[in-house]
């Protein structure tokens, strides 16, 4: 059985395929418009689903969308409703893009698959699950458990914020929803937009601003009681009630009332861009501190309905990989899947699977290592795509190397304090790159976090680095027992390997905190001692693994910082071209395609200057 699963219409559109219970290909539509977050149909990502397994739009079963339209609408009627006549402008805004276009969901899925091959004569099915229950679907198919409490949190579907719903087998069974308006994404977001950053790309930035608050400070005390008194209210639970009045997003433009919020926190929201302050990190620090309180409270209240020892996590707010750490330590389950593309591009392969599993019933096999091939779920490309890179740009490779030879040249290099470029086999599915489009370095080196912060992602010096670590040496450089293969979970660098703080540290301001070398890896170490792991297996990714085995080898460290391989504001390239310009265009000194190994020195003169960097958005 061949079902297509399509997210689409809101943000980050994907495309996945499931075959037979099995998701053989995903991919974001982004990473081929090369517009981040594009939320159009994913016509592109439709066509590198089908020719990845040989299919053509005939041959599928069902089509299905990760959502249901009509329920949503709904939502939005009776939410203008309730508020007016207050968010007039954002009805007239909204109302004729619905019945211009989104009321009309199954033409807009039959003109898209057109797009994409279909010839108008094929009888499709589709489906439309719910959208919770399509992100409850995404983790719960794949993971390895046979039965599990599924947690899902976002800012909002149809009508649920959140649910709590038990797999068993194939089946899935919705145990508990919080409702809209009252989210625990909307509410993050809410503080992203409050402090300067975009909301539905940002929130990861609060996510790494957040330690920069100081956790001996009295404000940060004071804003977490302010949030609890003036914003939400907390159960026991986890269910929360938002106080409306001080919010504008059920019915506005705008995520909150600027100037109730000036009111309660005493400053104005940040204007992108300008510098940040102390006070925005102790607010950031505050509101994940509430956040993080609420998952746990969510996950408790999880474990107690389904009586189940592992939990399943998706939905945005499963991309808050703090949260995620703290939950795993607190030892509420026994194990814990988070689904890598948590976010509303996991909504596809959830909804293809929830149709194959839930309305075809068809039986579930258990991998238990889980089904998702190390989110390696996108195109590959071969030699004739860097021959095409090789012949247009005039670019200088070596000869195609056998891999025992590729890896100790690439371990050379690292060792030597170069930026490596690392662009290998089928594309990452999901936000975070694995090891196939990454950027790589030296996680020993002081100067690497500013120096690929500012000359190679032209991004804020703020943001931390993830470390790739060999798997089986997890334990000997954080305090972690539990492989973390997506990315997904922070914890402690290992007591050893920090260095002593200064006596006034928390007292520095932002810039002194990040330029203290906090520990013998200082590049992938956070200023709270923290670092957001990536444990590789030789399992999944053997020429990564061997990779960093033979940094290890030359440096006594098992680890690489691992980032993604694009600059600020650009989706993770997809192709070798791709791979080139951005090599090209920053200071990244070493480009590895496949076996081949490209060295900044030695290629020709690059004819762009800074204008390619107005191409991207800031995210």
């Amino acid at each position: 059985m061949r079902i297509l699963g399509i997210s689409a219409f809101y943000h980050d559109s994907a495309a996945a395929l499931v075959v037979d219970g099995q998701i053989v290909a995903a991919a974001q539509e982004e990473r081929f418009s090369r517009k981040k977050h594009d939320d159009r149909f994913p016509v592109n990502a439709v066509r590198y689903c089908l020719e990845e397994a040989g299919l053509e739009v005939k041959d599928l079963d069902a089509v299905a969308f990760y959502d249901k339209p009509l329920l949503k609408f709904e939502r939005l009627l009776e939410t203008y409703y309730a508020f007016a006549p207050g968010g007039f402008a954002s009805f007239v805004k909204a109302m004729p893009v619905w019945v211009g276009g989104k009321l009309s969901t199954r033409k807009l899925l039959r003109d898209g698959l057109k797009d994409a091959g279909a010839t108008g004569k094929e009888k499709l099915k589709l489906l439309f699950p719910e959208h919770h229950l399509s992100h409850a679907a995404s983790a719960f198919h794949p993971s390895p458990f046979d039965e599990a409490a599924i947690l899902t949190i976002d800012g909002v579907g149809e009508w649920s914020t959140a649910s709590i719903c038990h797999g068993r087998g194939k089946d899935i069974e919705v145990k508990r929803e919080l409702r809209f308006p009252h989210s625990v994404g909307l509410l993050y977001s809410a503080f992203t937009y409050f402090l300067g950053f975009r909301v539905n790309s940002g929130e990861y930035k609060l996510m790494g601003l957040a330690p920069y608050g100081d956790p001996l400070s009295a404000r940060v005390k004071d804003y977490e009681d302010r949030i609890r008194k003036e914003l939400v209210h907390v159960h026991d639970d986890g269910s929360i009630w938002l106080d409306m009045r001080k919010f504008h997003y059920a019915q506005g433009l705008r995520m909150v009332k600027d100037d109730a919020w000036e009111r309660i926190f005493g400053f104005p929201r940040r204007a992108p861009e300008s510098p940040l302050e102390q006070h925005h990190c102790d607010l950031g620090l505050a509101i994940q501190r509430v956040t993080e309180d609420i998952v746990l409270r969510m996950a408790r209240t999880a474990r107690a309905i389904t009586g189940s020892p592992n939990l399943c996590m998706a939905g945005g707010v499963a991309l808050n990989c703090v949260a995620n750490g703290l939950l795993e330590r607190a030892g509420i389950f026994d194990r814990i899947f988070v689904q890598p593309a948590s976010g509303d591009a996991g909504g596809a392969p959830g909804a293809a699977l929830a149709a194959y599993h839930l309305h075809f019933e068809q039986p579930r096999t258990v991998n238990p290592n889980d089904a998702l091939n190390g989110s390696y779920l996108g195109p590959a490309y071969g030699e004739a795509d860097i021959r095409k890179v090789i012949n247009r740009f005039g670019a200088v490779a070596s000869p195609a190397l056998d891999e025992e030879a590729l890896v100790q040249r690439t371990a050379d290099l690292l060792a030597a304090g170069k930026v490596v470029g690392w662009f290998q086999g089928r594309m990452e599915f999901g936000p975070r790159a694995l090891g196939n489009r990454s950027i790589i370095g030296d996680p020993a080196s002081p100067e690497m976090q500013l120096k690929l912060n500012q000359k190679i992602k032209f991004r804020e010096s703020f943001r931390p680095f993830a470390p790739a670590v060999a798997e089986e040496s997890l334990e000997r450089y954080f305090e972690a027992r539990t492989p973390s293969p997506y990315m997904l979970m922070v914890h402690p660098v290992r007591a050893e390997l920090r260095k002593p703080l200064p006596a006034d540290y928390h007292a520095l301001d932002l810039r002194g905190k990040l330029y203290h070398e906090r520990s013998t890896l200082p590049a992938i170490t956070h200023i709270d001692m923290s670092a957001r792991i990536q444990t590789v297996s030789p399992r999944t990714n053997p020429r990564f693994h061997k990779l960093i085995k033979a940094f290890g080898q030359r440096t006594g460290n098992e680890v690489v910082i691992n980032t993604s391989f694009n600059v600020r504001g650009e989706p993770i390239v997809r192709t070798p071209e791709e791979a080139y310009r951005c090599f090209m265009r920053t200071e990244m000194d070493v480009l590895v395609v496949n076996d081949r190994i490209f060295l900044k020195e030695e290629q020709p003169a690059w004819p762009e200057g800074q204008e390619w960097m107005k191409e991207h958005v800031l995210d």
